[in-house]
């Protein structure tokens, strides 16, 4: 704590000839600056006294410290000339700690030194905000939203189940979320500061599944790197594995992915010598493994080692009361990614969301979020924003009143969900098979069989 009786020893003890001071009182303006500092500006000591220092330093954090209370330390600081200096700004308190001013004290000394930290700073700003992303991006990724009584349910499990290192299983229909929830169950265990690595089963054929998830060595193939690979479990090692869609898994593959859950050991293809793992499996799938299991299918005894403990993320026409927070939370990311303003969106809308069952769960929700904000830009979303949504919803409830079979209600809803992805990426198949969650190839059929093509 500074006092008004510390304010000369701060002036006489930092000498002018290798800082510069400055003092203001709570109204920002200047008490007193020395002679080398007013010079920087144009004037002399005399000319800046009783000026608002805001006027003569348009950039400064004076007033931050006066509304604040908190000193700030040895930050560079880019004068109106473009002079670095390193500032020091500290409150002054008189005896009822009260804040009645601001002390600066800059050191100029060694200047090229100054610089090179500078651009040094420069540099670590800039992976700063790389990893700052890049934290943004798996905490959106890791967040659940919602306070319905179901989801609430899940997250008192995922707190009990995340820090036994025990295989877990998520079940739900396609666009329920299922990744946020794996990815909470990883953040939650005790290996949230090792690797994190997910594969779509779904999304890479067969013949090199096993090898993108044991790896394979040097000559294991036809093609095959001179280097060899590391596969996926590898990479996950004393971290988590998130095989995604493992309904999706051919029935050999699944003898030796059992045999690496109870080996706790990995042969890569074409190898010999085992490797010793360490990795948590957490597993996704939208279908019924047990009617898989009647097929012949799926085996029975991995299935037991994938599950023990399940987890059925619900439907979002199970938890329709999530749908404000969830709009709310959408708003916000596509205000980030797209530099919209959106403010709100209308109870009406809502309200007409609530009464809509959402066949393609909260990854349509998003999809149908996406478009309005990127559309209306900004202000507030209104049920005109959502004419091209609103349409389909009454044409479907048209279409029912005419006994519409589920199953065709449900191609309409595909068919639609696909097209808007596409209006929102513009025409990209990638992009929309990625946001999608579904493979290229399979977004291709999709366009086919709903004769979507250009």
């Amino acid at each position: 704590m500074y006092t008004e009786n510390d304010i000369s020893l701060f002036t006489y003890n930092a000498m002018e000839s290798f800082c510069l001071t400055l003092i203001v009182d709570n109204e920002c303006k200047i008490r007193y600056i020395g002679q080398k500092y007013a010079s920087k500006f144009g004037f002399t000591q005399k000319d800046l006294i009783g000026a608002d220092v805001r006027v003569i330093i348009p950039r400064t954090k004076l007033p931050y410290v006066l509304k604040t209370k908190k000193p700030i330390y040895a930050e560079l600081f880019e004068l109106n000339n473009g002079e670095l200096i390193v500032c020091n700004r500290l409150p002054i308190f008189d005896d009822e700690n009260n804040v009645i001013g601001v002390i600066s004290v800059s050191f100029f000394d060694n200047l090229n030194l100054i610089d090179k930290l500078s651009t040094e700073l420069a540099v670590l700003k800039s992976k700063n905000k790389i990893y700052q992303k890049q934290l943004e991006s798996l905490k959106s990724e890791e967040e659940i939203i919602g306070e319905s009584v179901l989801i609430n349910q899940l997250r008192i499990t995922i707190e009990q189940v995340a820090p036994m290192n025990i295989p877990v299983l998520l079940s739900g229909e396609t666009g329920v979320g299922k990744e946020v929830f794996a990815n909470a169950v990883h953040m939650a265990s005790n290996r949230r500061n090792n690797k994190y690595i997910k594969i779509n089963c779904a999304a890479i054929p067969n013949e090199l599944l096993e090898s993108e998830l044991f790896g394979y060595v040097e000559g294991a193939f036809s093609g095959a790197s001179k280097n060899g690979k590391t596969g996926k479990f590898e990479l996950a090692n004393r971290g988590t594995l998130l095989l995604d869609e493992i309904g999706e898994m051919r029935m050999e593959l699944q003898a030796k992915l059992l045999r690496v859950l109870q080996e706790k050991e990995i042969e890569k293809v074409g190898g010999t010598k085992p490797t010793a793992i360490d990795v948590r499996i957490i597993c996704s799938t939208n279908q019924n493994i047990e009617e898989l299991i009647r097929e012949g299918k799926f085996r029975k005894d991995l299935y037991y080692r994938i599950n023990t403990v399940e987890m059925e993320i619900p439907a979002l026409r199970d938890r329709k009361d999530d749908i404000l927070l969830l709009c709310e939370h959408f708003i916000q990311k596509f205000n980030k990614i797209h530099n919209c303003k959106i403010t709100d969106i209308e109870d009406k809308v809502i309200e007409l969301f609530k009464e809509y069952d959402w066949p393609g769960n909260i990854r349509q929700l998003e999809h149908v979020i996406e478009r309005a904000c990127v559309t209306i830009f900004t202000g507030k979303l209104d049920t005109n924003a959502f004419r091209f949504f609103l349409d389909t919803i009454q044409l479907e409830k048209v279409s029912e009143g005419y006994g519409q079979s589920f199953q065709e209600q449900k191609q309409e809803t595909e068919r639609n969900l696909i097209l808007h992805t596409l209006d929102i990426t513009k025409g990209n198949k990638t992009e929309a098979a990625k946001l999608l969650h579904i493979s290229r190839s399979l977004l291709y059929k999709k366009i086919d069989k709903y004769n979507l093509k250009d």
